[in-house]
């Protein structure tokens, strides 16, 4: 290179450079020429930051040439390094500033509040104010930025009355600024207010107000201000756009088409960022090929649009398409990063592909990326939900480099998958030595998987004396880990514990906490206060009903036969279109059918668009339980020619239906068939259901024979029970005797056993061992309770 180019080169790369040369050709060195600082001020609007990362790092020219007295000149310079985040060279200049006004403050302020330093940023505020300068609307820009940043509400709030008193209050700046203010604070109401009163609106203070919206979860609001934006005629730009599909990635695909629709109409920019923005919300809206179009309409790409395909893939559960955009992303040049292959790793998780998951992880750990947090979460993931060794998880979490909640409730839930409840809450104990904070996922996940032993309670206990410990404040935090509580301690059976977190606890419930609390009543029995629940839904919390509490109410009135409330449940259902539903179609089978309202329950099931399994069975039940035995035997032939595949459930009651109507040789095929035709293992309330069969027909020896060739040895005395009535009903006293004492060596306190014997003594005249057999009874302090049934009259039970 020939010494005139470098020294350009040099020129180029640093402005002072050219600043120092200009300042040298005058004869007076200290003065600057009249048409100098023209020239200087172009020449510093110039620069970039680039120039400026190469050169004005020394304050030695400026003070040589007497350049620190010219405040345009030294404010601009400020405005350069407060850019570049040169915050020591920016108050050095500042400090050897002679003379300095608004704009110069403000730039020292603005230097501050960009590298986060918001209390000396607050504190050279204080000391402009009291030079008697009066801040402009850029330096309150500044200083409402340094409250967002910092969370400082009270500052915002004094900020904010300072613009009102200097009458600021209609520039859209700053009022843009204030809405963004009260939205990082969560004091989303008071930016709704503001907004509303504000004379004058324009893009970036509606944009404001919809990204609040989105970032608070209210996605529907958040469209529907979008929508007022057009009506009111102000012009969405590209900001705009993504924020509200951000919103959509959550709502109907519908309203996604139509942003992307007013996308096209308005002629915006398909910009990488927006072109993003577009891929993930239809791949969140599981239209793949939606997604693809809109990735090829321009060659602009880079490693998040192609993450975000993936993640799509791994959404649909397609390994094989996540895998091939792998490869056409590496031959158009793009190199993945961590989240790419996270995005992979959670593609095989989605496919059950343990093997495909493995070898992402040689892969991962050949181009050095396994220590990244994302991937080694993926990995904890992968291996915890597919591995059937509990110590891949264990392995793949030991090699976290860094960890955080996610990572512990990876653990966590892999531990409880593997049924190591202990251990899992041993883990949440580390969790928390660690000093990282379970969030509200993490303790969700231990109070739902912890079963219904006792260990369980006291784990459920303990997590709810944490919760009171730490006084979570978030409303949305405390809804969460409250319901979780409720379904826990109604699950344990201990409704008045979830009664009390439910209104002692939590300040807002919602439709999962009073569904957890009937499904618990519904339980115990107690149908009646079920029902009752629904009255602080619909009246003191305006909470509305859906599909699954409707159903867990229906399920209430069957347990009562309350036909009148089955009645009213049904026309709300209609009413408010739950009707459409699966599981409320089936729940109000079950009441008609309980009811003995069998044409009611056909009639609900064959509204049914595509009954389910549950619907089936709900119907063949409902003849059984009704006395209509040949037609619950043929809706059970509908359902095989309908190709629904029967359960366990609808054996059981396929056999009933034998059993009481007498169909003895069909149910023993039945019976034969759930091995050999529907791949079903028969349990022990099937076993009961065949002995009852051929006990019935007085077919006792073969009802013996079935007991003592089982595949599993019974650990209950129902079946001994079973076939102890038939042989009472049959008067085969010998057999009898041997069931009755299998039922005493297995449930020695149950009455029942000793009123039957007793009777077949009495019936074979035996009546000294039939009195033995009562003084037996007595003597270890035994009752028959009588049995219960109750009628509805007027709409009580």
């Amino acid at each position: 290179m020939s010494s005139s180019l470098s020294i350009l080169w040099k020129l180029a790369l640093n402005p002072l450079l050219l600043i120092t040369k200009q300042f040298h050709s005058q004869s007076h060195p200290h003065l600057l020429p009249s048409q100098s600082p023209f020239s200087l001020i172009d020449l510093l609007y110039d620069c970039n930051s680039k120039s400026l990362t190469h050169g004005l790092y020394t304050h030695s020219p400026l003070i040589k040439l007497g350049l620190q007295a010219h405040t345009l000149i030294s404010n601009l310079l400020l405005s350069l390094y407060s850019k570049c985040k040169k915050t020591h060279l920016a108050r050095k200049l500042f400090d050897e500033m002679p003379h300095r006004d608004i704009v110069s403050w403000t730039g020292i302020i603005s230097s501050y509040v960009n590298t986060g330093a918001h209390g000396t940023a607050l504190e050279l505020f204080g000391q402009m104010v009291l030079s008697g300068l009066n801040p402009n609307q850029f330096t309150y820009a500044t200083m409402i930025r340094c409250a967002s940043s910092a969370g400082g509400f009270d500052l915002g709030t004094c900020i904010h009355a300072r613009i009102l008193k200097r009458g600021f209050e209609s520039n859209v700046v700053l009022s843009s600024a204030m809405l963004d203010f009260y939205a990082k604070c969560d004091e989303l109401e008071d930016a709704l207010r503001m907004f509303s009163e504000m004379e004058g609106t324009d893009t970036v203070s509606w944009t404001v107000m919809i990204s609040a919206l989105v970032e608070a979860g209210e996605w529907s609001e958040a469209l529907r201000m979008f929508m007022d934006m057009i009506v009111n005629g102000v012009s969405p730009n590209e900001f705009t756009f993504v924020k509200i599909l951000l919103a959509c990635r959550f709502l109907r695909l519908h309203y996604g088409e139509l942003v992307h629709g007013q996308l096209i109409v308005r002629g915006v920019d398909l910009n990488l960022v927006l072109k993003t923005a577009l891929v993930d919300m239809y791949a969140k809206c599981r239209r793949m090929r939606n997604a693809l179009k809109v990735l090829n309409q321009t060659s602009d790409s880079d490693v998040m649009l192609w993450t975000t395909i993936i993640f799509g893939y791994a959404q649909d559960a397609d390994c094989k398409l996540a895998i091939e955009t792998l490869r056409e992303m590496e031959i158009a040049g793009v190199l993945p990063n961590s989240f790419t292959y996270s995005a992979v790793l959670n593609a095989c998780v989605s496919c059950s592909a343990l093997q495909l998951g493995m070898q992402t992880h040689s892969r991962v750990f050949k181009v050095g990326v396994e220590g990244d947090l994302s991937v080694g979460n993926a990995l904890v993931d992968l291996y915890s939900k597919l591995s059937s060794n509990l110590n891949d998880s264990i392995r793949a979490f030991g090699e976290l480099h860094y960890l955080d909640s996610f990572s512990w409730t990876t653990l966590i839930s892999g531990l409880l998958r593997h049924n190591q409840v202990n251990e899992a809450f041993t883990a949440f104990t580390e969790m928390r030595a660690t000093g990282i904070a379970p969030d509200s996922y993490t303790l969700s996940t231990i109070l739902k998987s912890g079963g219904y032993s006792t260990e369980a309670l006291a784990h459920a206990m303990a997590i709810h004396a944490y919760v009171l410990k730490t006084n979570v404040d978030a409303w949305d935090v405390q809804l969460i880990i409250g319901n979780s509580l409720v379904d826990a301690y109604t699950r344990l059976k201990r409704i008045d514990d979830a009664w009390n977190v439910a209104y002692m606890m939590m300040p807002h419930r919602d439709i999962f906490t009073y569904t957890s609390l009937a499904k618990g009543l519904n339980q115990l029995g107690l149908h009646k206060k079920a029902l009752d629940i629904i009255i602080p839904i619909m009246h003191d919390d305006d909470v509305r009903i859906d599909g699954f509490s409707l159903a867990t109410f229906v399920s209430a009135t069957s347990g009562l036969a309350a036909i009148e409330a089955g009645k009213q449940l049904h026309c709300l259902s209609l009413k408010s279109g739950l009707n459409n539903w699966v599981s409320v179609s089936n729940g109000l089978i079950d009441m008609y059918s309980k009811c003995g309202f069998i044409e009611e329950a056909r009639k609900t099931f064959a509204l049914i668009p595509e009954p389910n399994v549950a619907s089936w069975n709900g119907l063949i039940s409902g003849y059984s339980s009704n006395a209509r035995f040949t037609e619950a035997l043929s809706a059970f032939e509908d359902m095989r020619l309908a190709g629904v595949q029967p359960d366990n459930i609808t054996m059981l009651v396929v056999l009933y239906a034998c059993s009481h109507g007498g169909l003895v040789d069909l149910g023993v095929k039945y019976f034969k068939s759930m091995t050999e035709m529907f791949g079903l293992s028969p349990q022990l309330d099937h076993y009961v259901c065949l002995v009852d069969l051929l006990g019935r027909a007085g077919r006792l020896e073969e009802a013996a024979w079935v007991i003592e060739t089982m595949s599993f040895k019974p650990n209950d005395p129902l079946i001994y029970k079973t076939l102890l009535h038939c042989c009472k009903l049959h008067r085969n006293l010998a057999m009898g005797e041997i069931m009755a004492r299998r039922v005493m060596e297995m449930d020695p306190g149950d009455p029942a056993v000793y009123v039957m014997l007793a009777t077949m003594y009495d019936d074979a005249g035996k009546s000294q061992m039939g009195e033995m057999t009562r003084e037996m009874m007595r003597e270890r302090g035994l009752n028959k309770f009588p049995g219960q049934s109750w009628v509805e009259t007027r709409n009580v039970a």
